[in-house]
């Protein structure tokens, strides 16, 4: 199990690879929307936006999401490591209920890019 620390950094790291992609990633990750990743292993969810082509990480709190993000993703500790790290391929990880992602129609047809 990666530590709430390992799961920060992964993000961080997320963050930067978004700010760096281009094409269709970088069109997804231009959203300006709430975000929400509760590490269901862990019971605490990191709360942010995603925003100028960036994860910004504001809170980490207790148990699952406090309010409805527009984006909302739920995965392991280990899968949010090895997504990241390109150990799991993300599209097959949300087909088979490994990742959680929740969004709007709209949303959820731009973030297709990502995966």
């Amino acid at each position: 199990m990666a530590t709430m620390a390992e799961c920060r950094s992964a993000l961080d790291k997320l963050s930067d690879n978004l700010a760096t992609a281009d094409g269709d990633v970088r069109g997804a990750a231009a959203l300006d929307r709430s975000l929400s990743c509760h590490i269901k292993d862990l019971d605490i969810t990191f709360t942010g936006r995603l925003a100028d082509g960036r994860i910004q990480v504001q809170d980490t709190v207790e148990g699952p999401p406090r309010e409805k993000a527009e984006i909302r993703l739920a995965m392991t500790s280990d899968d949010l490591v090895a997504l990241v790290d390109g150990d799991l391929n993300f599209a097959k990880a949300w087909a088979s209920g490994r990742v959680r992602l929740e969004a709007g129609f709209r949303d959820l047809l731009k973030l297709r890019s990502l995966l």
